[in-house]
């Protein structure tokens, strides 16, 4: 009798029904992670793309404090933009003096967009690509858009409103 027909008891598994189990839940795991063009938190979004921003004032609530200074205006190129990853939004300049922000993470598999460039907010992961003017899917394969965060520009400061 070999090691793996051994039992210790009724309804002991053996070492290979262990590591065939073990197996089954790691492809479970891997293929979820595979998963649907979704946000994967089941909930849907219903904030319009690409709010433009007001220069001056404070347009209360928003996404975190709205005093604090996310960047300059000129630290965002005319049309073009920034990522920034820490601060959760990507800033975009589609236009002189216009403003917008939109999440930074991919709505095809939740990964987080690299690059603002050729007026497209790039994710590398798969190669989606999404407009700086108002977040809609530029390329696939992605099929919903970013999106909108709500920023503001008070003098040269752009912040959360």
């Amino acid at each position: 009798m070999s090691e793996d027909q051994v039992r210790s008891g009724p309804g002991t598994p053996t070492r290979r029904a262990l590591f065939a189990g073990a197996g089954a839940v790691g492809a479970a795991v891997v293929l979820s992670a595979c998963g649907a063009d979704d946000a994967g938190d089941g909930a849907t979004s219903t904030t319009s793309p690409g709010p433009t921003v007001p220069s001056t004032g404070d347009a209360g609530g928003g996404d975190r404090q709205g005093s604090q200074s996310l960047a300059t205006t000129t630290d965002i190129p005319l049309g073009g933009g920034k990522v920034l990853a820490a601060e959760g939004v990507v800033i975009t300049q589609p236009s002189p003096g216009q403003f917008k922000g939109f999440d930074p993470i991919c709505t095809h598999q939740r990964c987080p967009v690299s690059n603002v460039d050729g007026g497209t907010i790039n994710c590398t992961c798969h190669g989606s690509k999404f407009s700086i003017e108002d977040g809609s899917v530029k390329a696939g394969p992605a099929t919903r858009p970013l999106p909108a965060k709500n920023v503001k520009v008070v003098g040269d400061q752009i912040s959360f409103a």
